[in-house]
């Protein structure tokens, strides 16, 4: 089966229950973005040992655990950045991934239960690889993908994780941008494109050549998701013929779609849940305001029933399971927690705590986060979140809205560190999911396309004043703040109206379309001309381009700035910083500049955190009169 590496991962009015509590400590900024306690939490497959993270030496670090005993043992060593992700190979190795200062060259690593010194299985330079297929089934190897013959494709290979022999599986003709196994491991689909057009690539086993299935632009979706179990059907998402993408069955030897699994007429359906054990399909995921479960199979949703009942008021997830899916790795959370994880025995029906994420935060301290939705000045309707602050009126407060990154993302419900520090500063804080994200259809994603500055940044612009008008924001004291899009969403906001905001954040974010796309990372260069359909083509859209690029108009920013860059990024170039402090500087205005030399596409590193958010904390209670 596919794998995906286990990420480390570090929104209405307030109900009239909430408007009469006590006002929350001032807590510290620390305890917002400090490390958790532990994290990512797995099983072995044989259900006998946890593998988690925790801080050592201020780095996220991979400890095991004997269930049996309760004995740990650290067995990554890592000082200079956090193990990015990590799963079991067996029940006896650990596999993670790690970059360089985020230059998001990621190497993938191997290292026994003991703790013996990890061996890099991929140690070039310059080269970013991840793990296609664990081969579960297979003790010694697993399938890679690389882009060491060229840096900006990957091919596949057989690696040998006791020697580090790397066995070429497949070589990437120039146009393949996605690979998927069956689940007996054998690579027999692919994704290629030419620029613009995706084709489903198919064949019946790895004796023969790949064919060409179905293709379609890059507007619209096909795409497989996992084989059923009998390695012959397969499961997609798809939204042709329609707006929300839907599931369904497809025989790929007859070329056909067949049976809808899924639906909703609100949203795309999302993931699919699956049991390996008992070869079925369980059920789907898909997000309206919050996340929900469609279950097709009497057995799991017993058991989502039997954990939910074990935490009321929580959102209850299965993180992992064993090989005989006895042991369960449970994750709970909500918009006022972290949460916690437990390990739940299905055969004695027993719950125990493993760790919380963050036990010096407190839930009763937390603020609510609340769905909302508005009309754009367009009439189109717009989701998002807002958090207010606890114990406080919920009118004329001082407002910091949050334009997600991407743009094809979106933002969802649950804790948001950002949200509750800046809360508990006595701040609203306001997430709009504006066209051009992800999750409403195809119709509400393509609204976006070439609309950076433009439609895009008017939905966040009407979310605020949207908040003003409800009474809630103070229209003297609002903010925008974001990494990434979401960064250059709030340079836009600074030049584009600079009249509404009182001050702006711009976290990793583009100030010149033109050298964002000219310096992307060269492994998204096969994507480059679907860049140019959703953001504008540097030569045929180079009046739309200039217009929408902050800094060709820095003249207009008359508010405080405050810029956060990493040296290494490689998304958004550091030069894209570079140029709009310059150019500010150069109008005679003021702006607040922090660089981190070790740090890429955002901060990483916990003391680099803390520099940031110590700064914002300052820069908006200069600003916004904050708490």
């Amino acid at each position: 089966m596919r794998i995906i590496f286990a990420i480390l991962a570090l929104f209405l009015v307030m109900p009239a229950s909430c408007a009469f509590a006590a006002v929350p400590p001032l807590l510290p900024m620390e305890d917002f973005f400090r490390n958790p306690s532990n994290a990512a939490f797995s099983i072995s497959p044989d259900g006998t040992r946890l593998a988690f993270a925790r801080p050592w030496e201020r780095r996220m670090n991979v400890y095991v655990r004997e269930i049996s005993t309760g004995d740990e043992k650290r067995i990554t060593s890592a000082t200079e950045r956090d193990i990015a992700g990590f799963f079991w190979k067996g029940s006896g190795k650990i596999v993670f991934a790690q970059d360089s200062g985020g230059d998001e060259n990621f190497h993938i690593y191997v290292t026994d239960i003991q703790g013996s010194e990890a061996r890099d299985l991929t140690p070039f330079e310059k080269v970013r690889a991840g793990v296609l297929d664990d081969l579960e089934d297979d003790p010694v190897h697993m399938l890679i993908g690389m882009n060491q013959r060229n840096p900006e494709i990957f091919d596949v290979y057989r690696c040998n994780i006791e020697t580090g022999e790397l066995e070429l599986v497949a070589e990437n003709p120039g146009n393949i941008t996605g690979w998927m196994t069956d689940h007996d491991g054998k690579l027999r689909a692919a994704i290629q494109t030419d620029g613009v057009n995706e084709s489903f690539l198919y064949r019946t086993d790895e004796s023969q050549e790949f064919r060409t299935l179905i293709t379609t632009n890059f507007k619209e979706t096909f795409s497989p998701v996992m084989f059923a179990y009998d390695n012959k059907m397969m499961y997609i998402v798809s939204n042709l013929s329609r707006d929300k993408t839907a599931i369904y069955t497809f025989n790929p030897e007859t070329n056909e779609t067949l049976d809808l699994v899924f639906e909703h007429d609100e949203v795309d359906a999302g993931g699919i849940l699956h049991s390996k054990k008992r070869k079925v399909i369980t059920g789907v995921t898909y997000t309206t305001d919050r996340r929900h479960y469609k279950f097709f199979d009497a057995d799991r949703e017993e058991l989502q029933n039997t954990l939910d009942a074990f935490f009321p008021g929580l959102e209850v997830a299965v993180a992992d399971m064993d090989d005989d899916e006895r042991r369960i790795i449970v994750r709970t959370y909500s918009d006022r927690t972290r949460g916690a994880y437990y390990l739940f025995d299905r055969k004695d029906n027993s719950i125990s705590k493993l760790a919380d994420l963050s036990p010096w935060l407190r839930a009763e301290q937390m603020a609510p986060m609340r769905a909302i939705h508005f009309t754009a000045r367009d009439g189109l309707k717009i989701n998002g979140y807002i958090t207010l602050p606890v114990g406080v009126a919920s009118h004329d407060l001082p407002l910091v809205v949050i334009p997600h990154g991407g743009p094809s993302s979106r933002n969802s419900w649950g804790f948001n560190s950002e949200a509750q520090f800046l809360a508990n500063r006595g701040i609203a804080v306001l997430q709009v999911n504006f066209r051009g994200s992800t999750g409403y259809g195809k119709s509400f994603w393509q609204a976006g396309f070439k609309q950076w500055g433009r439609k895009m940044q008017d939905d966040v612009t009407d979310g605020v004043l949207w908040a003003v008008e409800q009474g809630i924001a103070d229209r003297s004291r609002l903010a925008i703040y974001g990494g990434s899009y979401g960064g250059y969403a709030a340079l836009a906001g600074a030049t584009f109206t600079p009249d509404l905001y009182a001050c702006a954040v711009s976290y990793v974010g583009p100030s010149n379309l033109f050298t964002l796309l000219e310096s992307i990372p060269p492994y998204w260069k096969p994507f480059i001309e679907m860049e140019y359909e959703e953001i504008g083509d540097p030569s045929k859209d180079k009046e739309l381009l200039t217009e929408v690029s902050p800094v060709f108009h820095a003249e207009n920013i008359r508010i405080p700035l405050f810029v956060a860059q990493g040296a290494n990024d490689v998304r958004v170039n550091k030069a894209e910083s570079d140029q709009i402090v310059e150019s500010v500087r150069k109008a005679g205005k003021d702006v607040v500049y922090m660089v981190k030399e070790n740090e890429g596409h955002g901060f990483h590193n916990e003391e680099n955190r803390f520099d940031f958010y110590r700064t914002l904390e300052e820069f908006f209670r200069k600003h916004l009169g904050s708490r």
